[in-house]
């Protein structure tokens, strides 16, 4: 690296479009974190797809029957096509890409996979995805019949770019079960990754899932190496640093963020800076508001006790209040294994809920609301006991 590539400014959608352009007509080992497919979740995919496919590591194995799909930066087609396949003729897969020659491998071989899968699940739409609202194809054709030639045109233009992204944005909000993505996010600008989440935020449903494969480091990079177009377009420059990767989908609103796989040894090492592949799933479903209907959750353990993203303090066997919502996050995937949710022996209509005041760590002790009196209450009988009584 020379003290100009240093300094020089870096046009990082260009060093990217060119790498993967590339890699688009042949394939290039370099470009990103390899990981083997295995044979039997691509064993229906043309050669093609398999071979240009560039990743670090298999966000498709989250995706479940029926499910509408968006795969972020979907490139060749291959974790789209495997989709596919779990989706099943009921589901539905989406591919954002902003590379042509990437786009054109897929939708060459999409008919291909369909005839193989017996369904056409597939579809791959031109954008960028941190700006999942605006229909790139759309603007290129727009482009086209009337280019842009002076300032009035660019303000018309403008006006109409407006239009579209309100009325007909490329991926609506709410549209979408998962938001899969395989060492992609680390291409964005550093200035658009906060808005690259806000857009997966947006179109994923309330209950909805992200699966998401990249490339994180373990310090702060020097400026140098962010100006690097080779280590940009490598997946190395754009890389979050590891913590503040897990922050960026809290900050968005998401919940119960989990690492499901990390490299045990880096992938590369470039000036003593580690990075490393790693996947990460997390769910919407916090919106809404904090209603009280005498609910209550005890941690299980192991910890003494635990903080949730919106800071409930969670002790070890002690019934904690919660509101309606909370309730039922926790009590669902991927927290029910580790909490007991008591409901109240009295239901509350949701209609007749007052607010609740999320404060933390408020115990809610065993009185009417969530045991009633005891003499009202029917005897506990052996079948309701379970093995487990004393």
């Amino acid at each position: 690296m020379s003290p100009e590539d240093s300094t020089a400014p870096l046009d990082v959608e260009a060093a990217v479009r060119s790498r993967y352009s590339g890699g688009a007509r042949q394939r290039e080992e370099a470009l990103c974190c390899p990981v083997p497919a295995d044979p039997k979740d691509v064993d229906f995919l043309p050669a093609e797809v398999v071979e240009k496919d560039y990743g670090c590591g298999d966000p498709s194995r989250f995706v479940r029957e029926g499910d509408v799909v968006l795969d972020l930066g979907s490139g060749a087609g291959r974790v789209c096509f495997v989709a596919a396949r779990r989706v099943g003729p009921n589901g539905r897969v989406i591919g954002v890409d902003m590379n042509d020659d990437m786009l054109e491998v897929a939708e060459r071989n999409r008919p291909v996979v369909a005839e193989r899968l017996g369904y056409d699940a597939c579809e791959f739409r031109k954008g960028r995805i941190q700006d999942l609202r605006l229909d790139v194809e759309r603007l290129d054709a727009r482009l086209r019949e009337r280019p842009v030639a002076a300032a009035a045109d660019l303000d018309a233009l403008r006006a109409e770019v407006d239009v579209w992204r309100r009325d007909a944005p490329l991926i609506p909000d709410e549209s979408v079960d998962l938001v899969v993505s395989n060492c992609v996010l680390n291409l964005v600008r550093e200035e658009e990754k906060r808005a690259l989440f806000a857009e997966i935020h947006r179109v994923v449903r309330r209950g909805g899932r992200v699966a998401i494969s990249d490339i994180v480091v373990d310090e702060d990079l020097p400026e140098a190496m962010r100006n690097d177009p080779e280590l940009w377009s490598g997946c190395l420059s754009g890389a979050f640093r590891e913590d503040l990767f897990l922050k960026a989908f809290e900050e968005a609103g998401f919940h119960a963020i989990e690492i499901e796989s990390r490299g045990d040894r880096p992938w590369r090492v470039v000036d003593g800076y580690e990075f490393r592949s790693v996947t990460v799933t997390a769910r919407k479903g916090k919106e809404g508001p904090c209603l009280e209907r005498n609910q209550a959750v005890v941690y299980r353990g192991p910890w003494r006790e635990v903080l949730d993203d919106d800071g409930h303090r969670l002790v070890r066997g002690e019934r904690i209040a919660v509101c309606d919502k909370t309730f039922g996050i926790l009590t669902s995937a991927p927290y029910a294994e580790s909490i007991v949710g008591i409901p109240p022996y009295v239901e509350v209509p949701l209609e007749d809920a007052a607010p609740f005041v999320c404060s933390t760590g408020v115990v809610r002790r065993p009185a009417r609301a969530t045991k009633g009196d005891g003499d009202a209450r029917p005897a506990a009988t052996p079948e309701a006991c379970g093995p487990d009584c004393c």
